[in-house]
């Protein structure tokens, strides 16, 4: 079966790029490994997208999917496992089946880190999660702790807060990453405490989690913290390995392309948080996605 562009990635930026193609009247193929919508479905309360001032995740990417599939593009849960370059034709494999396109567009998004500690992968779904809003409800009126700086971690322990009976917050650093004001919210919050500058250095388990070893990174001090969860928020890892010999990606996994989408191999082009970029956003995820798409078409014109 042939497109004339083929999406890799149903999130924010893929449904946004389908959109634009679409509009610009060219048939589109947009192929999802698990679920459409993206990471963003997991976000109850989104306060910084320009116009809805408070949209859950998942109906933002409901009415995204809504919006794409009404304009008459193709979405499939398939598994893409090769993407090879053609020429003027590039041809695209799944777990089910093959495809060629003019042009394509990857916008495979990012996966949760890890931390890499011993029995972490065990813990899963007794005790470790990756995504507060999935499994918070679990932990209601029990201790919590959430690790990680950024945005996302501090989200998830307001979010926490709500439902549990103690919320501790880890951090490597001495300040956080992410924005100030929900800083000063989660200050606020009688039953939040900051760990400074330490790291998790022990899973202790008995089945199921019972608490958390940190140490601390100035003197090297161990603390035993009593929880029943630990939601894990260090940071995500691109989800690109299925193209590391078709386009150029840097030393963290991400593919190098510029502000136009572009990749080194003409046709192909990136848009999200797969790519190399300051700020990775649902803002900058649709913004990527209509150029990529804009450009994509323009490839096709010629």
């Amino acid at each position: 079966m042939a497109y004339d562009i083929i999406i890799v990635g149903a999130g924010p930026a893929g449904l946004t790029a389908a959109i634009y193609a679409r509009r610009a009247s060219k048939t589109v193929l947009v192929l999802e490994a698990k679920a459409w919508g993206g990471q963003i479905i997991n976000t109850p309360d989104i306060e910084n997208y320009p116009v809805a001032a408070h949209i859950s995740g998942f109906d933002f990417a409901d009415k995204l999917y809504n919006q794409a599939v009404g304009l008459g593009a193709e979405v499939r849960l398939e598994k893409v496992t090769g993407v090879a370059d053609l020429g003027e034709k590039k041809q695209i494999t799944t777990t089910r089946d093959t495809y060629e396109c003019g042009a394509v567009i990857l916008a495979t998004g990012s996966e949760n880190r890890k931390l890499g500690v011993d029995g972490e992968d065990k813990l899963v779904g007794r005790g470790v999660s990756y995504c507060a809003t999935c499994d918070g409800n679990f932990f209601r009126k029990k201790d919590v702790a959430v690790v990680g700086g950024g945005n996302t971690a501090l989200e998830d322990a307001l979010y926490l807060a709500d439902l549990a009976n103690k919320v501790y917050l880890i951090h490597r650093r001495d300040s956080f990453r992410g924005e100030d004001s929900t800083v000063q919210r989660l200050s606020a919050r009688e039953n939040v405490e900051f760990v400074y500058n330490s790291t998790v250095n022990r899973l202790i388990a008995d089945k199921r989690l019972t608490a958390v070893e940190v140490r601390n990174k100035l003197d090297g001090s161990l603390r035993e913290i009593p929880v029943s969860g630990l939601f894990v928020a260090v940071g995500r890892v691109p989800e690109n390995e299925s193209f590391r010999t078709l386009v150029q990606v840097d030393e963290a996994g991400y593919v190098v392309a510029g502000e136009d989408c572009h990749t080194a191999v003409p046709g192909i082009f990136t848009a999200g948080d797969n790519r190399t970029k300051m700020v990775r956003q649902l803002v900058t995820a649709a913004a990527d996605g209509a150029v990529a798409a804009t450009e994509a078409v323009k490839y096709l014109n010629g």
